[in-house]
């Protein structure tokens, strides 16, 4: 029997905290005596503090400043945060070549594998990048978290691409050299209301080794953009690939990403 992680338990009971909602009173001030009475369908003309206030809440907000590699390198989530099993990484999972390396005749469905096997999703970032690899000894799972800028257009085109997947490679074949024949599914995976803009999907595997052997593959496929900067995150292995903890770290991660951001713009 495959039980959760207690860091996934612990990053799903912890709720980020809500966003506070600010609201501001007008006061009005006027002549202590009686205001004297306006022709018909005449208006008192603005006040000049009420044309600068006007003005001022038109002119857009500043721009946030680009975050350096050692701030993108601090919103990274690490093994601290998860806990055990999770540890520093041992090296690139022997999945990825055995069974992602695959062909398919579908073009959407060749892509979503290639970009698996790459795991480049948005193609080389528009500034600092900062990337981190986790296993989980226990599940036999391995986690990639990177933290990158994007040009938000760009990346909001991926992710509506990823959103049509579950529909054009719902169910496909695929050709792996080492793994040989086998069925892959895709399916819908939901994300937390985090960050600007999101999508995730889980890819499943299924076939036979040479050997005879029955051969299963999942595998987490997240991103979320934050601003003009995106966390894109896989999670994949033979063993139980848990969908909690691709949620959790996908929520986990954008608020630390919000929260750096902020932090930038406080020291400015």
């Amino acid at each position: 029997m495959t039980r959760a992680p207690a860091a996934a338990r612990a990053l799903l009971v912890s709720a980020l905290s809500a966003a506070a909602l600010l609201t501001a009173g007008a006061c009005v001030t006027g002549d202590p005596q009686v205001p004297r009475a306006l022709p018909q369908g005449v208006s008192e003309p603005p006040s000049a503090s009420a044309s600068a206030t006007a003005s001022a809440t038109e002119r857009p907000p500043p721009s946030p400043p680009a975050l350096n590699e050692a701030q993108i390198r601090a919103a990274l989530i690490t093994e601290a945060d998860l806990g055990e099993p999770w540890m520093a990484s041992r090296g690139a999972a022997t999945w990825r070549d055995g069974m992602l390396k695959a062909e398919t005749g579908n073009a959407d469905c060749r892509r979503l594998l290639d970009t698996l096997y790459t795991e480049e999703l948005f193609g080389a970032p528009a500034g600092p990048r900062a990337t981190v690899t986790l296993d989980d000894a226990y599940n036999d799972t391995q986690l990639r978290y990177q933290v990158a800028r994007y040009r938000p257009a760009d990346v909001d085109r991926v992710l509506a691409w990823l959103d049509t997947l579950p529909e054009k490679c719902e169910r496909f074949r695929a050709t792996a050299p080492r793994a040989g024949a086998q069925t892959v599914e895709v399916t819908r995976l939901p994300l937390p209301e985090a960050g600007d803009a999101r999508a995730a999907l889980r890819l499943a595997m299924t076939g036979e080794a040479s050997d005879g052997m029955p051969t299963y593959l999942a595998v987490d496929l997240a991103a979320v953009r934050v601003g003009e900067d995106t966390i894109t995150l896989t999670n994949g292995g033979f063993g139980a690939v848990l969908p909690e903890v691709t949620q959790a770290v996908a929520e986990l991660g954008a608020e630390r990403l919000v929260e750096v951001g902020r932090q930038a713009r406080v020291r400015v």
